[in-house]
C-alpha cells in the first residue's frame, strides 16, 4: 500500500477484538485478475451523496467509484489507528503546535470523465463537508469542529488548519464517507452528487436499475497500478434477509458485507462446508430510541427516563445475541475502548442496573408523576430491516408493555424512513449510530445539540453537552478525556435521557463464498468497501 502509515495517539487506540475464521493460509496467495464480484445489499439509499448520507446501503454501492484522501489501511482493517494515504503521498505530521496539516496530492489522478483530479477538488469536497452552504446537508460537519480552514496553495498541496490540536482529527479525516468530488461539478450544482455518480476510484459506473442493481467496471486509468483485480462488480438490492442468505447459498451472490445473525452463518456452513469462509468481529454500531422532544409527553425527561428504565439490557443481551446481530452491552463508547465505561460505571446509569424489577417500578412511578395514564398509546417508528431493527423494535415494545405502555411498531422502507426521521414527524423512533472509524471523541456528536451536529434527530439543544463535547476534543490528556466522557454519558443517557441506547452493541458475522479473497473484516461495515484489493480464486 503506497503511503506512510500514521498512528493516532493512545487516546484512540481501541481494544477492538477481531476473530477471523478459516482465513489463515489464504493471506499469502497471489491475487488473480478477472471476474465479477456479485454482492447483496439490504435495500436502497435516500441519495448517492456520501457527504449527506449515513446509510451503509449507499456507501457499499458507491465507494468503489470514488477515492478518499486517507483511509484505514485495507490490509489491516481491524485496526483503529492504522491510517494510510489514498490520494495523498504521505500522511503528514502536524506543524504549528499540532494545528496545521499539509498534504501532498498524487499527480496524474483522473476522474472517470477524464478530467484531472487536483488539490482544488479535495479542498472543495472538504469545504462541502465541513462548511456546507445553506441548503446543503452535511452529516459529519460536527466531526470537524476543530477545523479552521481548508485551502490549496497550489495544484497538488492541501492544507488544513485547526483551531486547536485534536487527536480526533486524523480519524475524522479518514472517514470513508469523505469521498472526493469534482470541484467543477460542485461549483455548478452542489446537489449533483445526490443523483449521479462520477469519481476517481477503482471502478467506473456502468449501469443501474433502481431497486434492483448497480454495476461497475474496472477503471483502466486507476492510479494504483495493477488494481483493481476484478473486472467489475454487481451490487444486488435484496431487502429480505432470508433471500440474501439464499443468494449466497445458491451462488447468485458471493458475499454480503453488512452482517448476518448466528443462525444464518450456521445455515450456510451446514449447506456449503468449506465453500464458505466466516469472518467475525465486534461491530461499532448500536441502535437508539429517539424520543421526539417536540412531541408531548416525550418532551418530559421523566417520561424518557421511564422508557430507558423499562429495558432489561443484561438479560436482553443474552437472548438477543442468539437471534440478532448484537452482543455486548455498552454505553456511548465502543466496548473495550480506553474511554468506555466499565460494567460498574454502566450500572450507575438509568436502565443499566441488574435489578430490572426495581428499575421498572421506578419507571411506573415516573409515568404516574408525569401524568401519563396506564395504557398510553404511541407508535415506535422503525426502519424496514429485520436485522437488528425490527427484532429490537419488537423486543422494546414488549419491555414497555411491562410498565403499562401500549406501543405499536410503524415500519417504513429506507427512503420513507429517513424522510420521516429527518422531518421530525414521529413520536418515538429507532435511530442508529455507527462508527465508520472508531473515534469516540467524535462519535458522541450524535448527542449534542441539533443545531451543532447533522445527525441528532431527537430535536433538542443541550448547551451543557455541547461544552463537554468541546472540552473532550480540546484535551490531549486521556484521563481527562475519560473523566469528561463519563460526565457526557451521564447527562445524555441518565440525567436528561435525550436518546436511549437500546442495550447491546452489534456483532458482525460475514459468511462468504471462499473464492472471495483480499477482503478483510473490520469493526465497521463502511470500511474497506472500495473493492480495490478484492479478487476471486477461480
Amino acid at each position: 500500500m503506497p503511503g506512510i502509515r500514521h498512528r493516532t495517539s493512545v487516546t484512540l487506540a481501541a481494544a477492538c477484538m477481531l476473530t477471523v475464521v478459516a482465513v489463515g493460509a489464504l493471506a499469502q496467495e497471489t491475487p488473480r485478475r478477472g471476474g465479477i464480484l456479485t454482492f447483496v445489499v439490504a435495500g436502497g439509499a435516500p441519495s448517492f451523496d456520501a457527504h449527506r448520507e449515513w446509510t451503509f446501503a449507499m456507501l457499499q454501492r458507491i465507494a468503489p467509484f470514488y477515492s478518499v484522501l486517507i483511509r484505514v489501511n485495507p490490509d489491516n482493517a481491524s485496526s483503529t489507528t492504522d491510517f494510510v494515504c489514498d490520494l495523498c503521498i504521505t500522511v503528514p505530521k502536524p506543524t504549528d503546535g499540532g494545528k496545521k496539516y499539509t498534504f501532498k496530492i498524487r499527480r496524474h489522478v483522473k476522474f472517470h470523465d477524464g478530467s484531472p483530479l487536483t488539490a482544488h477538488d479535495v479542498v472543495a469536497s472538504y469545504n462541502k463537508i465541513i462548511f456546507p452552504p445553506k441548503g446543503v446537508i452535511s452529516s459529519r460537519k460536527a466531526h470537524f469542529s476543530m477545523v479552521k480552514k481548508v485551502y490549496a496553495p497550489d495544484d497538488y498541496t492541501v492544507v488544513l488548519e485547526l483551531k486547536y490540536p485534536s487527536g480526533a482529527f486524523i480519524p475524522a479525516l479518514a472517514n470513508p464517507y469523505n469521498l472526493i468530488y469534482s470541484k467543477k461539478i460542485l461549483d455548478e450544482d452542489m446537489h449533483w452528487y445526490e443523483k449521479n455518480v462520477m469519481g476517481s476510484g477503482p471502478f467506473k459506473f456502468k449501469q443501474r436499475k433502481p431497486g434492483a442493481f448497480i454495476e461497475g467496471v474496472r477503471n483502466p486509468d486507476y492510479y494504483l497500478k495493477g488494481k483493481p483485480y476484478l473486472d467489475g462488480f454487481r451490487a444486488l438490492a435484496i431487502k429480505d434477509q432470508s433471500s440474501r442468505v439464499d443468494a449466497i447459498r445458491t451462488g447468485k451472490a458471493l458475499i454480503e458485507f453488512r452482517g448476518f445473525p448466528p443462525r444464518s452463518r450456521d445455515l450456510l456452513k451446514r449447506a456449503l462446508g468449506d465453500k464458505i469462509t466466516v469472518q467475525e468481529s465486534d461491530w461499532a454500531c448500536y441502535l437508539l430510541v429517539v424520543p421526539n422532544h417536540k412531541v408531548k409527553p416525550f418532551d418530559d425527561p421523566r417520561v424518557r427516563r421511564a422508557l430507558t428504565l423499562a429495558i432489561d439490557r443484561w438479560g436482553g443481551a443474552q437472548y438477543l445475541s442468539k437471534v440478532a446481530v448484537v452482543k455486548t452491552v455498552g454505553g456511548v463508547v465502543f466496548p473495550g475502548h480506553p474511554l468506555a465505561a466499565t460494567k460498574e460505571e454502566l450500572e450507575q446509569i438509568a436502565g443499566y442496573s441488574p435489578n430490572v424489577e426495581r428499575s421498572r417500578a421506578e419507571a411506573r412511578r415516573l409515568l404516574r408523576e408525569a401524568g401519563v395514564p396506564p395504557g398510553f398509546t404511541f407508535k415506535l417508528h422503525n426502519r424496514g430491516i429485520d436485522q437488528p431493527y425490527k427484532i429490537i423494535g419488537a423486543y422494546l415494545i414488549n419491555q414497555w408493555r411491562i410498565i403499562g405502555l401500549n406501543v405499536s411498531q410503524w415500519v417504513q422502507p429506507k427512503g420513507a424512513y429517513f424522510k420521516t426521521l429527518r422531518s421530525g414527524e414521529f413520536d418515538v423512533s429507532i435511530d442508529y449510530n455507527c462508527q465508520a472509524v472508531v473515534n469516540p471523541l467524535l462519535f458522541v456528536a450524535k448527542f449534542i445539540s441539533d443545531d451543532k451536529t447533522g445527525n441528532n434527530n431527537a430535536n433538542y439543544q443541550d448547551r451543557e453537552l455541547d461544552k463537554l463535547f468541546d472540552a473532550m476534543n480540546r484535551s490531549g490528556d486521556p484521563q481527562e478525556q475519560r473523566r469528561i466522557m463519563r460526565k457526557f454519558e451521564k447527562r445524555a443517557l441518565d440525567e436528561q435521557v435525550h436518546q436511549i441506547i437500546t442495550g447491546s452493541w452489534w456483532y458482525r458475522i460475514i459468511p462468504h463464498r471462499s473464492i472471495v479473497r483480499g477482503w478483510k473484516i473490520s469493526p465497521s461495515h463502511y470500511i474497506n468497501q472500495d473493492l480495490g484489493n478484492v479478487w476471486l480464486a477461480q
